[in-house]
């Protein structure tokens, strides 16, 4: 008995006394400002479904998805979760789960079916608009990506797509649809979603449409991994700056909204103690999310970009720079899952990296004395590493002066196949452990100055998982593809908590590994 009581006594003096060490901290709704966003994270290709209802137009993914041998398990976005016709039972789920915001996309193909100048679709802006009403009248705020991943496959096929500056046109023409519509109740607005990561999956690797590559990077019939990611990238960055001078000159003065983009922001640490291994690192995060925002910011791409990549990095005109520079950005938003050891190429001999290579570096979970990056979760090169959130977020708040951020993607992926049931994944104690950890860090990062002010989890259901297809299911909810049935994951139950205000345990850190440990 005297030794349970003293066990108690010390449990609650680790829980009430001042921690002595950075390492261990409760964390708690409280950390966070009272204006703070959190919600959830979706996309109109991976959960709406009903692809041929409602006058829809024929998107990429549509295509490439059905294409033999492009998804693992064979999937597709046909149904999916079904969210366009139970966006309502969407809904309430969110709002049972205590979040003030919702992040999804608008399909491009819904709004103009052939994504061409002229004909709107009213049936895809009255579902968008009774979506919208609907979150609005429950107290979440709408956070949309214009463009998220999916485009008309006319316009593949018309001129190539992104390989064409003709879309910056068309995307702007979207664009303003959009503000034109939803723009009097939508006050947040991303142009993209992650294109730093989309256009190496789609034109270096061929994984995305329009399955584009070239050797060393991938087989495929058609492409050229060493030029057309960076010709597809400068034409977004022109559609970017395109529709956000629209809103800036036609909307958001009478409409009062912001307008921003989001970038895939991993995390690196040095595979060794070398220089070389830190410039690699370096190198690395110019080539991962300032690819995209230092044009935006600073008028062009970043030094150690050119430097590697020469002529094959496209040239902004005087113009174009004088666009961009005029061009204001509101907020940026990062997708942040994982974070990798990186080890230089330049100097030593490495394979090929899909997602790295081009900025002549190699990726990897285990370090050069055989220490793992982290605990492994049900996605291959993803793992949990928290303190890799306030790394990120410190980063691009010293590179872009503390502008306004979002974490509008941070989740855990659970692995499925065909013969497992909800029960296999209600109890995703993993996931709960993944994001109080990783929101543990991003209070730190807040309280060291970064001005953070929302945080989404992705994802508010499992859904289609672009080419994992079904095989990866990240969602606060279980959903059965054959019954379409939401069930609560633990992870809900938790962050329900969470929101509420309710104290959900004490992270503590062994510093002589990079593994996690917890106490609840």
């Amino acid at each position: 008995m005297a030794a349970e009581v003293v066990w108690l006594l010390l449990l609650l003096a680790h829980e009430l006394l001042p921690c002595p060490c950075p390492c261990a901290s409760a964390l708690d709704r409280g950390q966070f400002p009272d204006s703070f966003l959190f919600g959830t994270s979706t996309s109109a290709y991976q959960i709406e479904g009903a692809y041929s209802e409602g006058n829809r137009g024929l998107s990429n993914w549509d295509v490439f998805s059905h294409k033999i041998g492009t998804i693992e398990d064979g999937s597709n976005g046909d149904t999916t979760a079904d969210h366009y016709h139970h966006y309502m039972e969407d809904i309430e789920l969110m709002h049972s789960l205590g979040v003030n915001s919702y992040r999804f996309s608008i399909s491009w193909t819904r709004i103009l079916p052939r994504g061409q100048f002229g004909h709107v679709n009213l049936d895809g802006v009255a579902f968008y608009n009774d979506l919208i009403d609907a979150l609005l009248q429950k107290g979440i705020q709408p956070f949309v990506t214009i463009s998220h991943y999916d485009i008309p496959q006319e316009l593949e096929t018309r001129y190539g797509g992104w390989l064409s500056p003709e879309i910056q046109k068309d995307f702007g023409y979207f664009a303003q649809v959009c503000f034109m519509m939803f723009g009097d109740r939508v006050k947040f607005w991303m142009t993209f979603n992650q294109p730093n990561l989309f256009l190496k999956f789609s034109y270096m690797d061929g994984w995305y449409p329009p399955g584009r590559c070239s050797h060393p990077f991938g087989n495929c019939a058609f492409g050229n991994s060493t030029t057309e990611p960076y010709i597809a990238g400068h034409n977004m960055i022109l559609s970017h700056a395109n529709a956000v001078s629209i809103y800036g000159k036609r909307y958001q003065e009478k409409q009062g909204g912001r307008i921003g983009i989001s970038i895939c922001a991993r995390w690196y640490e040095p595979f060794r103690n070398t220089t070389v291994d830190i410039l690699a690192v370096e190198r690395a995060l110019s080539f991962g999310g300032p690819w995209f925002l230092d044009p935006i910011f600073l008028g062009d791409y970043p030094i150690e970009m050119r430097k590697i990549l020469g002529s094959n990095l496209p040239e902004f005109t005087s113009e174009q720079k004088k666009k961009l520079k005029a061009t204001r950005l509101d907020f940026i938003g990062l997708n942040h899952y994982t974070t990798l050891y990186l080890k230089d190429c330049i100097f030593s001999p490495c394979e090929v990296d899909p997602v790295d290579g081009d900025a002549r570096v190699f990726s990897s979970s285990v370090n050069d004395d055989g220490v793992l990056i982290g605990e492994a979760t049900g996605a291959p090169f993803y793992y949990s590493v928290p303190d890799g959130m306030e790394q990120v977020v410190m980063y691009y708040k010293e590179r872009y002066n503390n502008i306004p951020t979002y974490v509008t993607e941070n989740g855990y992926a659970q692995a499925s196949n065909n013969s497992m049931s909800a029960k296999d994944f209600t109890n995703d104690t993993p996931r709960v452990n993944y994001i109080r950890d990783y929101l543990t860090f991003l209070a730190s990062a807040i309280r060291n100055g970064a001005d953070v002010r929302g945080y989404f989890i992705w994802s508010l259901l499992d859904c289609f998982e672009w080419t994992s297809g079904h095989t990866l299911r990240l969602g606060l909810y279980h959903v059965d593809f054959n019954t379409l049935q939401r069930t609560p994951k633990f992870s809900a139950k938790w962050f329900r908590k969470f929101l509420k205000g309710s104290l959900v345990g004490t992270r503590l850190r062994d510093k002589s590994s990079r593994l996690q440990h917890y106490t609840t």
